[in-house]
């Protein structure tokens, strides 16, 4: 389960930020956001060595997307595709809407079920593949302006306990300045730790910490800057590690 959280802001200098923090099995190989492709000149995103694909990663345009897993489909299965390429796809798109029109007529059938963020500086989207549960087609949905929070549940979803433990916190935190570099009160949401020995403390952190292998691997921290800005390019930080323990530095981009 990993964690996105995005806040849109039209006619704003920085019309979107978003934090995410990536939870994974530890053991899985991976490498810190790059141009890890050489057939995608303008892709910058993180690499995950065992399929091949990326959890996000964004584009010489602008176009962010993130991928995360749904409720009780982590892991590869056989005879699926990796979601990790899709994040990539995404990001062979100009803008947001053309990534999400293509998207939207994937075979759902051929990925376990995902939740996937694809944005850019004018529209941010939300796409969904409930599987055997949906209508057999990928799910699109428009993020409205303000606070936008997906885990393995649906946006802003408050049966996820990470949900509803934290949006609140991030409605209420001063917001990221990224003129100024500055993240601070998000870094610290995104550190937050449950008490290991509740049966939910996991469920309600932020950064997600166990004895069995599994827990939050990296942590970033994006800005898109305002299409009135030609010459400001957006903001990547990245943490390679927990947050709170593993520094933000900037991604070249």
């Amino acid at each position: 389960m990993c964690t996105v959280v995005l806040l849109s802001r039209p006619r704003h200098a920085w019309p979107v930020l978003l934090a995410a923090n990536r939870d994974e099995m530890l053991a899985r190989p991976w490498q810190a956001p790059g141009a890890h492709w050489p057939d995608r000149p303008g892709v910058t995103a993180g690499l995950d060595e065992l399929a091949g694909g990326s959890w996000l990663g964004i584009n010489r345009e602008g176009v962010v997307a993130g991928i995360l897993n749904r409720h009780g489909s982590l892991g590869p299965a056989e005879g699926r595709r990796s979601r990790g390429e899709l994040v990539l796809e995404a990001l062979d798109h100009a803008d947001a809407e053309s990534a999400v029109a293509a998207l939207a007529h994937l075979e759902t059938r051929a990925y376990r079920t995902f939740n996937l963020i694809v944005a850019d500086n004018s529209r941010a989207f939300w796409l969904r593949n409930r599987g055997e549960e949906g209508p057999g087609r990928v799910e699109h949905f428009a993020l409205p302006p303000g606070y936008s929070m997906i885990t393995a549940h649906d946006r802003n979803d408050l049966a996820s306990l990470r949900i509803r433990e934290n949006l609140p916190r991030f409605e209420e935190a001063a917001v990221p300045d990224p003129e100024r570099s500055d993240w601070s009160a998000w870094e610290a949401l995104l550190a937050r730790r449950g008490d290991a020995d509740e049966e939910n403390g996991q469920e309600r952190a932020m950064c997600i910490v166990t004895q069995h292998g599994f827990g939050t691997s990296s942590s970033s921290l994006i800005a898109l800057p305002s299409r009135e800005r030609p010459g400001v390019r957006p903001r990547w930080l990245f943490a390679a590690g927990r947050p709170g323990e593993s520094p933000y530095q900037p991604v070249p981009l």
